[in-house]
């Protein structure tokens, strides 16, 4: 394979050393797929020049005539104060004016990838911004963000700190992103960007992807397509509070924004300290929303999400089966139905905890990491011999940033919660939950050793589900000096993600999944510590459809804890058969959310299969090339979308209906991804029907399937008591 060079320099271009500084105008920073040009004069701003396909050395040269070459890549606030700005700082005498302007380039390697650091000062005050670009060779992801250091003898305040901008030219650009509530995430807006403001942000605190997300894609061609069309995805890399806005103003251009949102998080940067911002994600592709996405979840899979090349197990999660209802012999009863069934690992949840506070309901002991004993009278250890004796793994349900007004830990230390001085404690679930405050660095102690405790005292741990069940509920650190309570939102996630380091420093191996009142921490700032996310407390197959259509705009299946639920459903009290309950869980990472017992032997049979074919296209569903090929949100009564090997030798089509009419009529779906010049063999995977489907062990051309689909009936065939309303598919494509 050819090597390619990554970062290309021309025209007063000197190429050095990694490491050693750069004489530079202009700077290619190329993927395989795609370029960011900058334009670094020394005694100038930096300028963007371009973002989009890759550009070649021959391609450069005409940029300097680019009506972009006057947008600032990091514009400050102060000079010409009418535009938005990335940056504002009130310097130690009070000035709010900065001017920054280039005085080095310089590259680096850091595992593997090449940091291209752009290190730019005021022209009168000693504050340095060095605006940092990371190009990993073979992914089409550029990662941007900044350090500020303050070389002033005074404090200077930073009003606004952006992670990145970029100007995207005006035209009929599309903004796609994601809305949502509780039990309602993910959501898909798409809608075009008209003069004015569009503003994107979460000033939850501690979770920051129920309402909305802090990620975004724009399609340069009108309304977006899923595998056709110019797209520019952005992601912000980060857990806490966020702003992405787009200013469409009297110029031929959008501008658009990312970064922390600083609405009462002023920052206070001592002299000689260094802020850095997180990471801005972006990615181009002419292949549609779909070829967006594949560029996440590859990037995202190898780069960010913890152990994103391992596969993950299909487990049984007991909350919904038990609640609190915790005690052994269901446990145990439990951990023998996920065995029966083929799964690999139990997960207990909520209440085995709590000795003078015992956790019987939401209201009590957290904080007070002890086994109820009255419960489980062996403790953890019975448990996991319990598991080993099944034949699964062992997981356990914790939520580390919160304590409750009655328990143990808050009696000894209400010092360690958010808390406003001279104002009365805001509670939150059940009438007592309060967050503990993690810019306090004893506060960490306590959450690492809760981790550390757990995973030393029983290593055979395999997994651990981390909630955090509330927001930051009233502006207030009891850890903080007064000339920095606004600091709170930023420190507190500081402190988590340090916390986070020593956990991982410790225990490596344990999964963690990140749940935060359902899918609140869905994002690629909190990743690279967890192994994935829990999508949304609302398990409704058909309601996943759509929220976990939207949640793959930018993250992948591996990542996307999904679980057949109960019927009727605990959230909507819908009514689902198993069969599609199981078709729509395939498609993520499939768990189990339920009592297994109180399902009938025919219903087992059913999710037992799914759970067989799963792991037979487990590597597929994970690590595979998502195509979305019919979105629900469309309104078309079908929802498709397939995975793909990279080598195109084996793929797995979903296909759901969403509606039921009669005389219904519903599109065919040509597939994508496929090799044209490839045979694929069908075999229908997780069948309830009588008789095979007509298209059963039949043959057919990538290309006819990628430019026909395949008829697939609305309906099972299934003696007439047992049919419902609901219809799915899921086809496997193996290459001949």
């Amino acid at each position: 394979m050819k090597k390619i060079s990554y970062l290309m320099m021309t025209l007063a271009a000197a190429l050095t050393l990694p490491g050693a500084a750069l004489q530079a105008e202009v700077i290619n920073l190329a993927t395989p797929g795609t370029s960011l040009v900058i334009d670094a004069v020394k005694g100038e701003p930096l300028r963007i020049l371009y973002y989009g396909d890759r550009l070649e050395e021959k391609d450069l040269p005409a940029l300097q005539a680019s009506p972009l070459l006057h947008h600032e890549a990091y514009p400050a606030y102060g000079i010409y104060p009418q535009g938005e700005a990335a940056l504002s700082v009130t310097h130690a005498d009070g000035n709010r004016t900065t001017l920054l302007e280039v005085t080095d380039v310089a590259t680096t390697q850091q595992d593997g990838a090449e940091i291209t650091s752009v290190t730019m000062r005021d022209r009168v005050y000693p504050l340095e911004v060095k605006v940092n670009y990371r190009v990993r060779p073979g992914y089409d992801v550029i990662e941007t963000w900044t350090d500020i250091t303050n070389g002033e003898k005074q404090p200077v305040t930073l009003n606004r700190f952006m992670s990145g901008y970029l100007p995207i030219r005006y035209g009929n650009v599309w903004l796609s992103s994601l809305y949502g509530t509780w039990a309602n995430e993910s959501e898909l807006t798409e809608e075009p960007l008209q003069h004015g403001v569009r503003m994107i942000k979460n000033k939850d605190g501690v979770r920051n992807s129920h309402t909305a997300h802090g990620e975004v894609m724009f399609s340069l061609d009108g309304k977006p397509q899923e595998n056709t069309g110019r797209i520019i995805g952005a992601a912000l890399c980060y857990p806490g509070n966020y702003k992405l806005f787009v200013d469409t103003d009297d110029t031929d251009f959008h501008h658009f924004f990312a970064g922390i949102n600083e609405e009462n998080s002023e920052y206070h940067l001592a002299k000689g300290e260094t802020f850095s911002t997180p990471e801005l994600a972006l990615t181009y592709s002419g292949e549609g929303l779909s070829g967006a996405s594949r560029n996440f979840h590859k990037w995202g899979r190898d780069t960010r999400l913890h152990a994103g090349n391992k596969e993950r197990k299909v487990l049984l999660n007991s909350w919904e089966g038990v609640y609190f209802d915790i005690n052994e012999p269901v446990m145990e009863g439990m951990m023998a139905d996920i065995a029966s069934l083929g799964g690999e690992l139990f997960v207990m949840d909520d209440g085995w905890f709590g000795t003078k506070y015992p956790r019987t309901v939401d209201n009590a002991a957290l904080g007070d990491w002890t086994v109820d004993t009255r419960k489980l009278p062996n403790g953890i250890d019975g448990l996991l011999k319990t598991a080993e004796k099944h034949g699964v793994s062992f997981g356990i349900w914790i939520e580390p940033e919160m304590t409750n007004t009655t328990s143990v830990l808050y009696e000894k230390h209400p010092e360690y919660v958010i808390h406003a001085q001279k104002r009365d404690t805001v509670k939150g679930r059940g009438g007592t939950q309060l967050v503990l405050d993690m810019a306090n660095p004893k506060v960490q102690d306590i959450v690492f050793t809760i981790v550390d405790t757990l995973m030393t005292k029983y290593p055979a741990i395999d997994y651990i589900k981390w909630d955090a069940n509330a927001p930051i509920m009233e502006h207030g650190s009891q850890y903080l000096t007064a000339d920095k309570q606004s600091h709170l939102y930023i420190d507190y996630h500081k402190g988590l993600m340090k916390t986070l380091d020593r956990i991982r420093e410790a225990h490596p191996d344990v999964t963690i999944q990140a749940c935060a009142s359902g899918g609140g921490r869905a994002n690629w700032g909190m990743l690279p510590w967890f192994d994935e996310f829990w999508t949304s407390d609302n398990n409704d197959a058909l309601q996943r459809i759509y929220m976990q259509w939207g949640t793959s705009y930018f993250f992948p299946a591996i990542a996307m804890a999904s679980h057949i639920s109960a019927s009727p459903n605990h959230q909507t009290f819908r009514r689902i058969p198993t069969k599609f309950r199981a078709d729509v869980a395939m498609s993520g990472r499939l768990g189990l959310e339920m009592q297994p017992k109180d399902m009938t032997d025919e219903d087992r049979a059913v999710c037992a299969r799914a759970i067989a074919d799963y792991k037979k296209i487990r590597p597929i569903v994970q690590f595979g090339d998502l195509y979305r090929l019919h979105s629900p949100f469309e309104k078309d009564g079908v929802a498709s979308l397939m995975y793909v090997t990279p080598e195109k030798d084996d793929a797995v089509f979903f296909w759901w209906k969403t509606e039921t009419f009669m005389n219904q009529q519903l599109p065919r779906i040509p597939m994508a991804g496929l090799d044209p010049d490839k045979m694929y063999r069908v075999t229908e995977l997780n069948p309830i029907d009588n008789t095979p489907l007509d298209i059963e062990g039949k043959v057919f051309s990538g290309k006819f399937l990628m430019s026909n689909g395949l008829d697939l009936p609305l309906t099972y065939k299934v003696d007439y008591h047992k049919n419902t309303d609901f219809a799915s598919r899921v086809l496997r494509l193996t290459a001949e």
